[in-house]
């Protein structure tokens, strides 16, 4: 099922302006998606800025958000703690130090666009990026559903 939803990729473009854009709609297992966002990324790592359409996105697997993540920063960076109620466990999610593919990196800017239909997994992609100021959020409330602990 995965494969025929591209993991998650619905659409990769580059518009007018040297403007990527990149429609996700979902953060299947890493396993299984990392080379196709590995691909989707280098195709837009060389914009001059980047959209990054969250709007059907109903969430995933967090630790697929932070690879995404991990294209838009230029070092290591801890993205977000999640504490688990079970086990009474926090788990921290980091970005990556390496990645396959061009990395988009850090000095350019990043929007985000969201829905009521933005929902777990995209929720905490969004969250991430704002707090950690690395991206401008546009769009509608979120659904709600970033509470997997």
């Amino acid at each position: 099922m995965g494969k025929r939803a591209n993991f998650g990729i619905e659409r990769v473009e580059h518009l007018p302006g040297n403007i990527g854009y990149l429609d996700l709609r979902s953060f299947p297992r890493t396993a299984w998606a990392a080379e196709s966002l590995a691909a989707a990324m280098t195709l837009v790592a060389h914009a001059d800025a980047l959209i990054i359409d969250l709007r059907e996105n109903g969430g995933g697997h967090p630790a697929t958000a932070t690879l995404v993540e991990s294209y838009l920063f230029d070092a290591r960076t801890h993205a977000v703690d999640v504490w688990w109620r079970e086990g009474d466990r926090t788990e921290q999610f980091w970005t990556q130090d390496a990645v396959p593919g061009a990395r988009f990196g850090q000095g350019r800017p990043v929007w985000l666009l969201t829905s009521g239909r933005t929902f777990s997994g995209a929720e905490q992609f969004a969250y991430d990026l704002k707090n950690l100021k690395r991206a401008t959020v546009v769009g509608e409330t979120t659904g709600g559903g970033a509470n997997p602990g």
